[in-house]
């Protein structure tokens, strides 16, 4: 699929973004694994949510949609702890990093063995990272060249482990936490960075025995889950696109609704005020153990900055769109310590590096980043996404503040995280 984006004089109007694709993934897993239904408000509609629900209904679990006062709902009929059913076939994870991490945490601890395995992206992404814990705990693991999907999963009786993060890793922390829900003893894992604490936070609202400290999540095997209603907030990594385009453009004013303000998700606020973004918050709440506010951003000048250390860590989703505001930035943007963006959908610092260069900006990369120049212009280009849901929709921000339309090759794949992104996008456009 190619995307004609054209330049945009302004972006105006009101963003309600998918729902968070890392909640949503974790709600549907602990739902299928409590005891009774849950009902899960706002589940993501991107393609990678998508497959962990058919990995989960392969292994026995029914769930199924419903609209209730114009509200999209997945109802999930949990089958408890022990009663996950061997599945029939390979289990595909699709483009999903995250269905594949965390739920071999789960897989570990089941009476029968599990392949899993995705599309040719993720079959190229590290699972060592994984399998290292899992098999401290006593599972048995085979993967292509001892760390590459797809995984065949020998589930075993798990024991705890006191498990130090080698790497900065959510979905690792969280395939360790859902491994201890069914060991014997208690399961801790410390992180020398926090990272975003979802699956703890959900884990809590289920009736997991959980202590949830700074850098530190100590969990006691053997507690029942039980299934409840959950709400899903929007996703900030989604709404930082419309973020940047809001700062971008000279003439904008959006306001974007019930997304998701978790504190070890907003270091992307953070960094943009400390920018110099006008962003403003209107309304906040805890739904589901979660923060959900709204937003209203406006066009502001930037000043540019550097990204690194815990803060390249807490922003990795979001360094693609925050290079394309890094360009048209005063000072221009530096990040470091962010060598995981080679592991991700796409070596992303190379993807980065090409698209900008197609669009006649300047950029330096290292093994571990980049520096780019600020007060550059966006000049018309043929972008290649390389399957990347995130390099699509970074360019077609940068696109709305080029000389002339631009054309976004492969531009389906934002439908991974994002299936509504460009008819919002041509919306608050017009």
């Amino acid at each position: 699929m190619t995307e004609r984006v054209s330049p945009a004089s302004g972006i105006h109007g009101v963003v309600n973004v998918p729902g968070d694709k890392s909640i949503s993934h974790r709600y549907a897993m602990l739902a299928s694994i409590a005891q009774g239904d849950s009902q899960i408000y706002n589940y993501s509609t991107g393609a990678d949510c998508q497959s962990t629900l058919s990995c989960l209904e392969a292994l026995g679990v029914a769930a199924e949609f419903s609209e209730q006062d114009g509200r999209r709902v997945l109802a999930v009929h949990g089958r408890g702890l022990h009663a996950l059913q061997p599945p029939t076939r390979s289990l595909d994870a699709g483009n999903s990093g995250s269905t594949i991490r965390m739920l071999s945490g789960i897989l570990a601890a089941q009476p029968f063995s599990t392949e899993i395995g995705g599309d040719d992206s993720l079959s190229k992404r590290p699972m060592r990272r994984i399998i290292a814990p899992l098999t401290q705990m006593g599972a048995r693991i085979h993967a292509r060249n001892d760390q590459f999907p797809p995984l065949t999963i020998h589930g075993s009786p798990l024991a705890a482990i006191d498990y130090p993060l080698p790497v900065a890793s959510a979905q690792v922390k969280s395939c360790v936490l859902l491994a201890g829900l069914y060991a014997n003893g208690e399961t801790v894992v410390r992180e020398s960075v926090a990272t975003r604490d979802h699956t703890e936070l959900a884990l809590r609202e289920l009736g997991a025995d959980i202590d949830i400290q700074p850098r530190l999540a100590r969990i006691r095997g053997g507690a029942q889950l039980t299934g409840k209603p959950l709400v899903v907030p929007g996703d900030l990594s989604s709404a930082a696109f419309f973020i940047v385009a809001a700062l971008m453009l000279p003439n904008a004013d959006i306001t974007i609704a019930n997304v998701g303000l978790n504190p070890t998700r907003t270091a992307l606020l953070d960094l943009l005020r400390g920018m110099g973004a006008a962003i403003k918050l209107l309304h906040i709440e805890q739904v589901s153990g979660e923060l959900i506010g709204t937003l209203q951003v406006r066009s502001s000048r930037i000043r540019g900055g550097t990204i690194e250390g815990a803060t390249t860590a807490a922003l990795i989703d979001e360094i693609p769109i925050l290079a394309v505001l890094g360009a048209v930035s005063e000072n221009g943007l530096t990040v470091r310590n962010a060598a995981e963006l080679r592991v991700k959908e796409t070596d992303r610092i190379e993807t980065i590096s090409q698209n900008l260069g197609r669009m006649r900006i300047a950029v330096n990369t290292s093994q571990d980043g980049f520096v780019i120049p600020g007060k550059q212009q966006f000049r018309a280009a043929e972008i290649q996404a390389c399957g990347d849901h995130r390099i699509a929709m970074a360019f077609s921000i940068a696109a709305l503040a080029a000389d002339e339309p631009s054309f976004i090759q492969d531009a389906g794949s934002a439908s991974v995280s994002f299936p509504e992104f460009y008819s919002t996008l041509r919306r608050l456009t017009q």
